[in-house]
């Protein structure tokens, strides 16, 4: 008779079950939200590495413990819930088949036998209620139950083994039992007479250790989380150690010390990426020192080159000199050979004075040798040295504007942007002096130089500093040796400034020297 009734509770599954957790026992979802921001910098050192390790560990520690607690606690519930609710329909069904009714039942004598039954209610006390047709008795004060809910009433008639249901009144749980009472026709064959008990009971003990359950619980992992954070800090540090290792190599490497290299411990994955950037960094080392000595060699070789031509160079500028002189006293053909020899010991005099001054620029054994001028002068004197006083050179230098300038640098600077300017472009070009006030930082002498020409192509631009970059592809041959500005730039440099080029919208090529008006007296 027992397993029918455990068949009916999962029937009945469909019921409100027994919830003492409901009132005031949820534990709050939401986690508070801190309504400051705080700059990028602290938004990065909240959320690290550190920290995302440490809430990637509380994560897994709080679903651990949390997934045990509530298998746990609903295990338990439903081990407590179970036994008492199988004790009390046991017991409930045992007393109404023990009980005799005489057919058809009359309300008078019908109380007493229902608290004869109420009395061994087991395992709290019952409320026991009677219907009979319009008969209604019970053996409490009130003849009618406003627990019994009207499902209840069509299982007992549907069910003659009885049926039960949990349900929740004004928040305290109930256990209902429906008991029909039934005289067999047949051994196979049960009828109902039309009696049908139903018992009462109130299951706030069970409320109360479920509610104990769901504290200790609670209070269970609540430690358990905050005991977790030991393990995760160990674990932290030991995968931060040797990432601030990593980092702190990079740093080093970056800043030149390519020797750095980050000591290998243990067999692990971290072990792995040490021992791999210790591999990468030596190669990086051998190849960065070939690199050197073969720079180092180059320059080494352009300066000696440059050096032991001077000598024979100028010799040979000398008779060039002397052969110009006689050369309208020769035949044609002669005397043109002649002119052309001297214009090209003349270009190739110049391009062994050009990689003298890379050479130096690249050994930094260029020095400044700074002296307060005033640039407007500076710029005529460069001007008229080269002879470039005509109508092809426009100016626009104000007097008054004095700079601290190595004057013979200022020099070829602009000689050298001028002369590129009449080559390459087109005339009239134009130079403006002006001053400029920048904040933060010093004011800056800007000298622009421009020309009426078609421009620099756009993609010339970034390579019009490189050295022996040309910008016409079709120019094998040409007046410059591509190095001009390259050494307006490294100039400019050693003046602590820069240099711009670019194109006007209605054409011509600009280049634009910007130099801080207040420079220390330095050394390249």
């Amino acid at each position: 008779m027992r397993r029918p009734a455990a068949r009916q509770d999962r029937g009945r599954g469909r019921q409100p079950p027994l919830r003492p957790d409901t009132a005031g026992l949820r534990l709050p979802l939401r986690a508070p939200v801190s309504s400051g921001r705080g700059g990028e910098r602290a938004r990065v050192r909240a959320f690290g590495l550190r920290t995302r390790l440490l809430l990637a560990f509380l994560l897994v520690a709080a679903v651990s413990a949390g997934t045990t607690a509530a298998l746990t606690y609903r295990e338990a519930r439903n081990s407590l819930l179970e036994t008492a609710q199988d004790t009390a329909v046991t017991s409930f069904r045992d007393h109404v088949q023990q009980t005799g009714f005489a057919l058809p039942v009359q309300k008078e004598g019908l109380e007493e036998v229902l608290r004869d039954i109420a009395r061994k209610g087991k395992p709290h006390p019952w409320v026991v209620f009677a219907e009979y047709g319009s008969i209604r008795a019970s053996s409490g004060e009130n003849p009618v139950s406003t627990v019994i809910t009207p499902e209840l009433r069509r299982a007992a008639r549907a069910n003659p083994h009885g049926s039960f249901e949990r349900v929740v009144k004004d928040g305290v749980p109930y256990l209902t039992i429906a008991m029909p009472t039934v005289f067999k026709a047949s051994p196979d064959s049960l009828l109902p007479s039309g009696l049908v008990l139903y018992a009462v009971m109130r299951m706030t003990d069970e409320q109360v250790n479920v509610h104990a359950l769901l504290m200790a619980g609670r209070d269970g992992a609540l430690p358990g989380l905050a005991v977790s954070l030991i393990p995760g800090l160990i674990a932290a540090r030991s995968v931060l150690r040797p990432v601030r290792k990593l980092r702190e190599a990079a740093h080093n490497m970056g800043s030149g010390r390519l020797d750095t290299r980050i000591p290998v411990r243990g067999s692990d994955e971290l072990a792995d990426l040490a021992h791999t950037f210790n591999e990468s960094a030596g190669q990086l080392e051998c190849s960065v020192r070939e690199l050197r000595e073969a720079e180092e060699r180059a320059r080494r070789f352009a300066s000696d080159v440059s050096h032991e031509l001077r000598t024979p160079l100028a010799g040979m500028l000398a008779v060039t000199e002397v052969l110009d002189e006689d050369a309208d006293g020769l035949d044609a053909d002669t005397a043109r050979a002649v002119r052309l020899v001297s214009a090209e010991t003349g270009k190739l005099a110049v391009l062994v004075e050009d990689l003298m001054e890379i050479s130096r620029f690249d050994a930094r054994a260029a020095e400044l040798n700074a002296d307060e001028v005033d640039v407007a002068e500076a710029i005529r004197k460069t001007l008229g040295n080269r002879h470039w006083t005509d109508d092809r050179i426009r100016t626009e230098l104000p007097d008054g504007i004095r700079a601290r300038l190595d004057p013979r640098r200022f020099d070829v600077v602009i000689a050298n942007l001028v002369g590129n300017a009449l080559r390459h472009g087109g005339a009239p070009v134009t130079v403006r002096l002006r001053t400029e006030a920048r904040s933060p930082g010093p004011p800056v002498l800007i000298t622009d130089v421009v020309d009426s020409g078609p421009g620099i192509r756009p993609e010339a631009l970034p390579h019009i500093f490189d050295r022996f970059y040309k910008a016409d592809a079709a120019r094998t041959r040409s007046a410059g040796s591509g190095l001009g500005l390259a050494i307006t730039l490294e100039n400019v440099k050693l003046h602590g400034g820069t240099i711009h080029a670019g194109n006007r919208p209605g054409g011509g090529a600009v280049f634009a020297v910007e130099i801080p008006l207040h420079v220390e007296e330095t050394g390249g």
